[in-house]
Formats: structure tokens, sequence, C-alpha cells
């Protein structure tokens, strides 16, 4: 992340509105739901990482909704597996 503040990474309050936007028309844990269970999103993740591509930080295809334990968990071990 570099040393870079959230806004200074994309996600000032443009992000918040289509997050707030996403997660309302979104509102289960993809992960959850892959499990059979039921759980609140309130995190919208990028699919595949954007590392700074706004193209790819602003498509919403590569959008999914998620609880936060899914997303510090499941996915960050995805993620460092590469």
């Amino acid at each position: 992340r570099s040393g870079k503040t959230p806004a200074e990474r994309g996600y000032g309050f443009r992000w918040q509105q289509a997050r707030e936007r996403f997660l309302s028309d979104n509102p289960l844990c993809c992960y959850c739901q892959r499990e059979g269970r039921v759980g609140a999103a309130t995190v919208v993740d990028h699919r595949e990482p954007h590392r700074g591509d706004q193209r790819l930080f602003w498509d919403e295809s590569n959008w999914q909704p998620m609880c936060q334990l899914h997303h510090d968990s499941d996915k960050r071990r995805e993620e460092g597996q590469g």
C-alpha cells in the first residue's frame, strides 16, 4: 500500500458511494453463500487485485460482496498463495 492513505489509493467519496450502492444491490457475502450460510456483506472486494490500475479498480465485474471475516481470512490467504 506504499504508505498512501485510503483516499490516495482511490477509496475516497466516489468509492464510498459506489460501495454503498453495490452492497445495497449485493447484500450477502459470496463466500458465506458458497458455504451454504447467510452472511451480510460489508466489504466490496476486488476479485483480481487492482494494484492501482484504475480500469480494474472501477470494473464492477471485478467486484464481489464479502463479509469482513472472509475478506480478512480466506481471501487474504488466497491472494498470498498467488
